[in-house]
């Protein structure tokens, strides 16, 4: 089962989760952000959430608690998951997608395609998650 990419907002205040553009994809740095986002689902912080998603996500869901309601109806597996494993980094003709390997709060296993975009000032934030059941991974 496919569902539609999920925004996930990029923290413009957070120093250690924006990444700067350099010539290598920094892999660690594009997981720090999804951690960092997972938390904040977490704490219930949809502010905080939602800083991590690119300005066009932002304007598309308009304010933290529209976005925040269409994670918690759509994407509950990232929203409260039970598990996280990181698979690999790929860049694409899209740009970089992270793998990420959850599984939900019912203990059923998903893939979480994470794409990032790179901003006008340099830094990346998440453009989007495609979210797919995936067969029992043992995560």
């Amino acid at each position: 089962m496919t569902q539609g990419a999920v925004p996930a907002p990029a923290r413009a205040d957070t120093a250690q989760t924006t990444l700067a553009a350099e010539t290598t994809l920094p892999a660690p740095a594009f997981r720090q952000i999804i951690q960092d986002q997972m938390k904040a689902f977490r704490q219930g912080d949809a502010a905080g959430a939602f800083s991590f998603a690119t300005r066009t996500l932002q304007q598309l869901y308009q304010t933290p608690e529209i976005f925040i309601g269409m994670v918690r109806q759509g994407y509950l597996p990232v929203y409260r998951p039970k598990s996280v494993s990181f698979g690999r980094m790929k860049e694409t003709e899209q740009g970089p997608v992270q793998e990420v390997y959850v599984t939900g709060p019912d203990g059923e296993d998903w893939l979480a395609l994470y794409s990032f975009e790179q901003q006008d000032d340099g830094t990346w934030k998440i453009s989007g998650c495609m979210l797919t059941k995936s067969p029992a991974l043992g995560v």
